[in-house]
């Protein structure tokens, strides 16, 4: 038991000196390309699961509207999700890999830069721009 304390203690202290762009570039393409994978398909469940919770409530109240915060969600989930590179993940791993060549993004979260990379593959640049310079801020400090 104490064994088990001392590396959750040990790998605590050592996660937290990682930066995302090291985590990202320990793995090989694989394992980047299944990363992303999970986490396209983690926001595609959420989403759906949430759809169906909000199906649910509708269909219980006639005079329920759905709130825009809802709608809100879905798209700032979208933002994640490239729809025009589709299911050649490599791409998007590809990019990844070029946005963590720029020193500036080097502490910027991977999910993060996901969103950058994928809003940017959807040919969204100004929105992907605003939030990669609010995410440089926000990281560089």
């Amino acid at each position: 038991m104490k064994k088990i304390i001392l590396f959750f203690f040990y790998s605590f202290v050592v996660g937290q000196d990682t930066k995302p762009s090291e985590f990202w570039k320990q793995y090989d393409q694989n394992e980047k390309i299944a990363f992303i994978n999970g986490a396209y398909g983690a926001l595609a469940k959420l989403k759906a699961h949430h759809k169906v919770e909000v199906r649910k409530q509708y269909l219980h109240d006639d005079n329920w509207v759905e709130p825009y915060y809802i709608e809100r969600f879905y798209d700032i989930a979208d933002e994640y999700l490239s729809h025009e590179v589709g299911y050649n993940i490599k791409i998007i791993a590809m990019h990844l890999d070029a946005f963590y060549t720029n020193s500036d993004n080097l502490n910027i979260p991977v999910m993060e830069a996901l969103r950058v990379v994928s809003l940017m593959q959807d040919g969204e640049q100004k929105i992907a721009n605003a939030r990669l310079l609010r995410a440089q801020q926000k990281y560089n400090k």
